[in-house]
């Protein structure tokens, strides 16, 4: 029987989050934005054009949109080059992969930031394919981005189990009637991941490495 292991990235492959806080406060505040940083880490899992629209309001001026996007990308483009893997990613997605389940990656994350992710995770041979942002028109939490990833993995909604680390992917999965796994790893409340829709949480990717066999993949 074929199933899917569907892995989101950011926060929960990748230790990356904070970046992503700390390049769009940056961006924000060149374009005279005062965003606090909470609310931006909150918000981190959703695409621009989303993140952009749940801090800003849909009053905001969407001229501005493009070059706000730009500037964090180009900001968080400074760290391609050292994007740090958790303990324990590469080592969960290669393991999962061995019990037979198809590995694919759910991201926002397209381009020269895929590219670095998946580098510094360093599990290419696990990795069946990616359903990144430039794939789908809706991204998360619409169900588009899981289902675009069971298409590729050929696995029924049922067969799949997606592992993510914010309240967007727990949602993304419920929508998508998949069975959601959260890792803390992303800095979220555990009670608002739960709420979102989790069916286990775990610490970060080695404690879910640790304890595979009693996780959802554990099944043989």
């Amino acid at each position: 029987m074929a199933r899917a292991a569907l892995f989101d990235v950011d926060g929960t492959l990748a230790d990356t989050n904070h970046l992503h806080v700390v390049t769009w406060w940056e961006a924000f505040r060149q374009a005279g934005h005062t965003v606090p940083m909470p609310a931006i880490h909150r918000a981190v899992g959703l695409g621009s054009e989303d993140l952009i629209e749940r801090l800003l309001g849909e009053d905001r001026d969407r001229e501005g949109d493009a070059a706000l996007s730009a500037a964090h990308k180009t900001l968080y483009g400074t760290y391609f080059d050292r994007l740090p893997a958790f303990r324990g990613a590469g080592d969960l997605l290669r393991a999962v992969a061995g019990r037979g389940w198809r590995v694919v990656l759910v991201t926002s994350a397209s381009g020269g930031e895929l590219d670095a992710l998946r580098s510094a995770v360093d599990a290419d041979s696990a990795i069946l394919d990616t359903a990144s942002s430039d794939d789908v028109a809706e991204g998360k939490p619409a169900p588009e981005p899981v289902r675009h990833a069971l298409e590729l993995a050929v696995v029924d909604a049922a067969d799949a189990v997606f592992v993510g680390d914010t309240v967007w992917d727990m949602r993304t999965a419920v929508r998508a009637g998949v069975r959601a796994v959260a890792l803390l790893s992303g800095g979220l409340p555990r009670e608002d991941l739960v709420e979102a829709g989790a069916h286990t949480v775990y610490e970060d990717a080695a404690d879910l490495l640790a304890h595979l066999d009693d996780s959802p993949f554990g099944a043989s």
